[in-house]
């Protein structure tokens, strides 16, 4: 092994015993404490290193100016203590995308797009050392107790990771090393492509979004994929329930979540099945949605990263917490689902049409999946007062049609709301490699005040 190697070894390793025994905060206090300490170190001499923060002297988070991705891309180059450009690093993760091949960096920097499901495609930087940190980090918060021993005992076969994904970047590689024998799985070249090879791996661990988690699931049990995975991880998409039970009934196994975006690691799923904000190495203030507290968008600020910078950085997403604490005993706070982005929030007039109402993903969700297996797949995209659904069934569509109709029309009653204009269609699979995304805000009803 090259000293290099080596290095990144250890740096993997100490970041893995790192977080997964000396972070593992069972107050708030403590946990604060620490957030406390780390924030005050980056505030001082990390966030001065980029240029957007040079000539400020900050001493409080709040002081600092909230940011999105659109800030991030608008001073890309001042938002990164390397000095790059937009204009430098977006050839090269262009470059990746078309060929195929991830493995070439800026120096020492890995350059990545995001997936822009939200329309507005990122760019993120990451270092070689906050590579191998990162790397750490992810299995000491991931990996279950039972293949331990696959991951740390020379004697013992390596630990067997499927991962699938649009696309790889050298971030996910840096899984890969004599412990862990990481293949990467191109979602643009079709799930039955990858099939055979996922067969002679035979992985101890399958990580994919939901949906392509379901396919795997659905060619197990028609006989066409062998394997018997012990650990499985949903990532990229919102996991619902049919999805879970589908991937349950094939493999015996529960599959578990990883919240990460290009903005970083951002959750995890405990040893009890519940997700837990990674608040050992994020700051996250929350922006409540609702008067009774229950969702929230994050606000988040990393101060583990050096090279990048997610400062108060308001992500699009909703968050559900639990109502309860969970039985690991985690202070690090507990979330009962991630439930989809803000613009997948859906919005209608109250009855007295003066203001409009939220309907969030969830509740929509949940009032579908009240209709059984007829209703295979669904879509709805919103235009003003008006909703387009389209609808997969094996049976009648136009009784399914019906009972959509019905169910859509009950919750809007029930939610004191206005219902919308309804047309139907038939629902088009989208490309594998394409996140899912069944709820779509186009355009807002016009001329009347939001409240969530």
């Amino acid at each position: 092994m090259s000293s290099d190697g080596l290095i990144g070894t250890l740096r993997r390793a100490l970041s893995f015993i790192h977080s997964r025994h000396r972070l593992q905060f069972t107050r708030r206090d403590q946990l604060e404490a620490w957030q406390a300490r780390q924030l005050r170190h980056f505030l001082q001499h990390v966030l001065p290193k980029s240029r957007r923060f040079k000539d400020l002297t900050v001493t409080e988070l709040a002081d600092l100016p909230l940011m999105d991705k659109a800030t991030l891309m608008g001073d890309f180059g001042g938002f990164n203590t390397r000095g790059l450009s937009l204009e430098q690093v977006l050839p090269i993760a262009r470059q990746a995308e078309d060929s195929r091949d991830f493995n070439p960096t800026l120096g020492d920097i890995t350059v990545g797009l995001s997936s822009g499901t939200s329309g507005n495609q990122g760019v993120f930087l990451v270092s070689a050392l906050e590579r191998q940190c990162w790397a750490g980090i992810l299995l000491a918060r991931t990996l279950p107790r039972h293949l331990l021993p696959r991951l740390l005992c020379p004697w013992r076969a390596p630990l067997r990771v499927a991962f699938f994904l649009r696309a790889n970047s050298r971030l996910y590689t840096t899984l890969a090393s004599r412990r862990v024998d990481f293949r990467f799985h191109d979602l643009t070249l079709g799930l039955e492509a990858s099939l055979e090879h996922l067969n002679t791996q035979n992985p101890d661990v399958l990580v994919a979004p939901a949906t392509v988690l379901r396919g795997l699931a659905e060619a197990a049990l028609a006989g066409r994929l062998t394997v018997r995975p012990t650990h499985i991880l949903s990532v990229a998409e919102v996991l619902e329930s049919t999805d879970a039970d589908v991937v349950q009934a094939a493999f015996g196994v529960a599959p578990q979540q990883i919240y990460q975006a290009s903005e970083g690691f951002l959750g995890y799923t405990c040893e009890q099945g519940t997700l837990h904000l990674n608040e050992s190495h994020l700051h996250i203030e929350v922006d409540w949605l609702d008067a009774e507290r229950t969702r929230f968008q994050p606000i988040i600020t990393d101060f583990s990263r050096r090279t990048q910078m997610i400062v108060r950085y308001r992500l699009n997403d909703i968050l559900r917490v639990a109502e309860t604490p969970c039985a690991c005993g985690r202070a690090e706070r507990a979330i009962a689902a991630v439930e989809g982005r803000a613009d997948e929030i859906l919005w209608l007039p109250d009855l007295a049409g003066l203001q409009l109402l939220a309907l969030y993903p969830d509740v929509l969700r949940r009032t579908l999946l009240m209709l059984g297996a007829t209703l295979q797949e669904y879509e709805i995209c919103q235009i003003g007062l008006h909703w387009q659904i389209n609808l997969l069934t094996a049976d009648n569509h136009a009784d399914l049609c019906l009972a959509v109709s019905a169910s859509i029309h009950a919750l809007c009653a029930q939610q004191g709301l206005q219902s919308p204009m309804l047309t139907f269609g038939h629902w088009q699979a989208p490309p594998i490699h394409v996140k899912r995304r069944r709820l779509k805000l186009l355009q807002l009803p016009e001329g009347l005040p939001c409240r969530y």
